[in-house]
């Protein structure tokens, strides 16, 4: 799954908490990843992959998203990954619960 290697990579990469989802009590500062899309071609896989970087501040989130996507751009090094490539990424702060977010939304090329 393309989720897991996204998550496993960032965690690796990243020096906060990299997530499936967002916990009941989350920490100041993490991660969460999140497959939004995808498709097959000639035996290729194709995913659309939105982070989420959470953090107690809106600087915070901006700097971790800067961070996330300077690592994603060294997820095509892994085996199994063939693209991966920067769409988008932009303040996304989650007015309803009070948190400070940016989302970064990659199509990745996998096999």
């Amino acid at each position: 799954m393309i989720e897991t290697t996204v998550l496993n990579f960032l965690s690796g990469k990243l020096r906060v908490p990299v997530l499936a989802e967002v916990p009941e009590k989350p920490p100041g500062s993490f991660a969460v990843v999140e497959k939004t899309g995808g498709g097959r071609s000639t035996g290729l896989k194709q995913a659309t992959v939105a982070v989420q970087s959470y953090g107690e501040t809106l600087l915070q989130a901006a700097r971790l998203d800067d961070d996330v996507v300077e690592a994603m751009a060294e997820l095509a090094t892994l085996t199994g990954v063939g693209a991966c490539r920067l769409v988008r990424d932009y303040n996304f702060t989650d007015t309803a619960n009070r948190r400070y977010r940016y989302q970064a939304v990659f199509e990745i090329v996998y096999y």
